[in-house]
């Protein structure tokens, strides 16, 4: 059996693990035992009533958190037209066509984000193994795969995310980091509830949201209620 450490033995010791409590409750409790000795991401993780394995019940779409996530995101675009400039201009990190594919090919992946244009997907279909897997695969549903790539380039450094529900219902994503105001962390936490909930399937039947957490990376889960929460929205 694991040890736990004595930081997150006393963390434990001031979160009641059956309690539900309010957004903006534990926003703050979250925030306050983010002690560690680095800069902490707040991450909310939601176990959504949805069958993942059914096309009809998947859950993915992208939000722009108004305080952006507190990283620096490095964007790619891809592109065997004349939009690099444009790319270069709205501040992408790194722009290319073939010599972008051939680099990953070789294991090049420093980036956290892909953007291309249409007439690239037939290079980076060759790509399908190495950035699926990491969640990085372009796509017109995320807004990822656009002749738009300025656009597509500026809303990803301002913050846009991209969530998807995982193969056991759960969507895991980072809203802001410790550092941040309580208040633009309750903003941004509530702007990403709100995609959760306009992203719900047609075809998800009964609770759609089984449970709420926060929490930090290296601190302990807090419950939220999440009616309670999504009342909190129209706030």
């Amino acid at each position: 059996m694991a040890k736990v450490g004595k930081r997150y033995s006393a963390l434990s010791k001031k979160v009641d693990a059956l309690k539900l409590h309010g957004l903006d409750e534990a926003v703050a409790l979250v925030k306050e035992n983010a002690n560690a000795k680095f800069d902490e991401s707040i991450e909310v993780h939601l176990r959504l009533g949805v069958d993942p394995r059914h096309a009809d019940q998947q859950v993915r779409s992208t939000v722009v958190l108004p305080h952006g996530t507190g990283r620096t995101i490095r964007v790619l675009v891809i592109t065997t037209g004349e939009q690099g400039e444009a790319a270069r201009e709205a501040g992408a990190d790194f722009v290319g066509g073939e010599d972008m594919v051939s680099k990953i090919q070789g294991g090049w992946l420093d980036f956290e984000a892909v953007v291309a244009t249409p007439d690239a997907m037939k290079l980076i279909g060759r790509l399908g193994k190495v950035l699926g897997p990491r969640g990085l695969m372009p796509s017109a549903k995320a807004g990822t795969v656009t002749n738009d790539v300025a656009g597509a380039v500026k809303e990803i450094k301002a913050g846009k995310v991209e969530f998807r529900v995982d193969k056991f219902g759960i969507v895991h994503n980072s809203v802001g980091k410790a550092s941040f105001s309580k208040e633009n962390l309750l903003e941004n936490v509530k702007a990403f509830y709100s995609a959760i909930l306009k992203a719900r399937p047609s075809a998800a039947k009964g609770t759609y949201v089984k449970s709420f957490t926060m929490s930090s990376t290296m601190g302990v889960g807090v419950k939220v209620d999440a009616s309670s929460a999504q009342k909190d929205l129209s706030e």
